[in-house]
């Protein structure tokens, strides 16, 4: 019998091998005719399931799923439909409006971002630039005193050891020279001959939680050492008054002189002259005075009216160097008036309105700069901000300010001398880098152990066995003395 034919989709039967390569033969005991018809009904059946099979396999085809959705046949059908309507489906394919291009934006894009490019990097280079000037121009401006240096380091094995790690001694200088710029008519200049005006040793503690300047009074008898002279010959050792040293051998001799005196090692030294000072104050605009009597000092160039006001650096040079017109006429009073100004300068230049300002800050380092002669270890910008970064956060009340402790010398009134044990016991506590305080003049607290050695009485006997009463302390206070800091201003 014939295999029946099916009317459905799905996967016809196969074909017989003969269908299309061998022509139909008659069954034996059929007739011709049914066997032919019979034949092409089979043949035609077959072609239609073939045609039936591609049929189904063209609309599977045409039917994508999710991941493939419009890439196949209907798909492009549907685009290509879409497209004549003028109405896609898809927002997203919308054509952009004129301008909108995102294509042609993108050149002005790329070129707006290469000249934003270009402009920071010339922004940032100039930047960067000009700081350097600056850094330069500063560090130049510094005076590297090599000859004091060499002279410092022959006598080195005599020179005190420092005892307290961290703590830093530096000599401050002020210079009465007549040479150089603008100095000249502060008086004559003798061969360039000069005296240390003013001398402070300052101390910065270990912890830089305080920082204390010793006043040493100009006309203070000391032991003077044999030093080199300018001319290259030796002066010789001698008693005389102290800024003698510096008017001898410079500042070596000054340094030799200060630690002999004091058994203190002094780690640095500066050296400021009169025009750097009144620079400095101009920098900061000024410094605030209270006078309770106007003053006229031809010596000093100093005329002003009683009452608070505002000294410029001509001025509050006058204002530190007078001597007759001012108070009792005594050097004395004349360092503890330095003291206070020098407390109201730097309590305005720790104000937010300098160190936070770049246009008022550069004018004070300028100046500052400007007036210095140091030795190497602080010849340098870097030297120096290392210097200041450890003393920007002292608090301004320990910030402290007080002269050695002296007298009127024994044999001449015009001249002093160290009182002792006060100025041993002075000396001692910044060695060691121990605290000392500064009160008002007449509160001092300097009773007990020379030395300021803290003591335990190991006789006291045991009472009771409990803590308190064991082992009573007699640790002596921290030793004071009269000066002020620079938490009180000139008009406190």
């Amino acid at each position: 019998m014939d295999s029946p034919v099916t009317d459905s989709a799905g996967t016809p039967p196969e074909p017989d091998p003969r269908a299309d390569d061998e022509p139909p033969t008659a069954s034996p005991g059929s007739d011709g005719d049914d066997t032919a018809a019979d034949g092409a009904e089979k043949a035609g059946a077959r072609k239609a399931g073939a045609d039936e099979a591609a049929k189904a396999e063209a609309q599977a085809a045409a039917v994508p799923d999710e991941a493939t959705a419009g890439t196949g046949a209907e798909g492009v059908a549907d685009a290509k439909k879409a497209e004549a309507s003028g109405t896609p489906d898809d927002p997203a394919v919308l054509p952009p409006a004129d301008g909108d291009d995102p294509d042609a934006d993108a050149p002005r894009r790329r070129h707006w971002l290469r000249w934003t490019a270009l402009g920071t990097s010339v922004v940032v280079l100039a930047a960067s630039g000009v700081g350097w000037w600056f850094y330069h121009k500063l560090d130049n401006n510094i005076t590297t005193d090599t000859t004091a240096e060499a002279e410092l380091r022959t006598y080195e094995k005599e020179r005190p050891k420092p005892i307290a790690v961290d703590a830093k001694n530096i000599l401050l200088i002020g210079s009465d020279t007549r040479s150089g710029e603008g100095n000249g008519k502060y008086g004559r200049d003798d061969g360039g001959s000069q005296r240390s005006d003013t001398t402070i040793l300052l101390h910065l503690a270990a912890d830089r939680q305080s920082a204390t300047a010793v006043s040493i009074p100009r006309d203070l008898m000391v032991e003077i050492p044999s030093c080199q002279t300018s001319d290259g010959k030796r002066s010789r050792k001698q008693s005389a008054q102290f800024n003698w040293a510096f008017q001898f051998g410079g500042t070596a001799c000054a340094v030799r002189t200060v630690e002999k005196l004091t058994g203190i090692r002094v780690d640095h030294h500066m050296v400021v002259d009169f025009s750097g000072f009144k620079d400095m104050v101009d920098a900061v605009n000024g410094v605030d005075v209270c006078l309770k009597k106007p003053v006229d000092d031809t010596d000093a160039h100093l005329k002003l009216p009683a009452g608070k006001q505002t000294l410029t650096g001509e001025e509050a040079l006058g204002f530190v160097r007078a001597r007759k017109t001012i108070g009792d006429g005594s050097d004395t009073e004349r360092m503890e008036r330095q003291q206070q100004f020098l407390g109201s300068l730097v309590k305005k230049v720790q104000s937010n309105g300098v160190l936070l300002n770049p246009t008022r800050l550069y004018p004070v380092l300028d100046a500052a700069t400007k007036s210095l002669t140091t030795d190497p270890g602080l010849n340098t910008l870097r030297d120096l901000y290392d210097l200041a970064r450890g003393l920007r956060n002292v608090p301004t009340e320990k910030v402290q300010f007080l002269t050695v402790p002296r007298q009127p010398y024994v044999n001449d009134p015009n001249r002093d001398e160290l009182v002792q044990p006060d100025a041993g016991r002075l000396f001692t506590q910044l060695r060691k880098d121990e605290p000392v305080s500064v009160v008002p003049p007449g509160q001092e607290q300097n009773s007990g152990n020379e030395q300021g050695d803290t003591q335990r009485d190991e006789e006291s006997p045991e009472t009771d066995g409990k803590p308190d009463d064991m082992g009573q302390s007699s640790a002596t206070p921290t030793p004071s003395f009269p000066g002020t800091n620079a938490a009180a201003g000139l008009c406190e």
